[in-house]
């Protein structure tokens, strides 16, 4: 089904309101972000980042172990991948503080591949999860999480 995929929206609404919902999400995600076809990869991304949206209860190291592969495909400078790449690593470095600070790690190391794609998938990330509104939401979660 995924490999018939010819369009960002029926990609990422497939994703979002069936895929994710799978028990397999977190395996076909790692598993279609390495694949050649611009949509197929798509859906590994969108997949990556509607779980680290809606899986509240999933441990850190399911987004963890997504950032390799955010590392590995950030190069692709189609504009339906890198969108995808960099909304996965924003979505990650969202979640809470441990994980903004893995992912602006990431960011940072993507930014020095050099590559256009990368830079662009990197400074955007990095803005979003440096800023000012983002940390004070993760901070205040995270004193919500110790206090109660």
């Amino acid at each position: 089904m995924v490999g018939d995929f010819d369009s960002w929206d029926v990609c990422d609404g497939v994703c979002m309101n069936l895929f994710e919902k799978l028990p397999f999400a977190y395996e076909k995600a790692v598993q279609w972000s390495g694949r050649e076809e611009e949509f197929v990869k798509r859906a590994g991304f969108v997949l990556m980042a509607r779980l680290a949206v809606s899986d509240k209860k999933a441990a850190d190291e399911k987004f963890i172990s997504f950032l390799p592969y955010i590392k590995r495909e950030s190069a692709d400078s189609r504009n339906y991948v890198k969108k995808a790449v960099n909304w996965t690593l924003r979505q990650i470095g969202k979640r809470n503080i441990t994980l903004n600070k893995l992912a602006i790690k990431a960011g940072e190391e993507i930014y020095s591949i050099g590559c256009k794609s990368a830079r662009w998938i990197a400074s955007d990330a990095l803005r979003e999860l440096k800023s000012e509104k983002v940390l004070r939401r993760l901070i205040g979660k995270e004193n919500k999480k110790v206090q109660g």
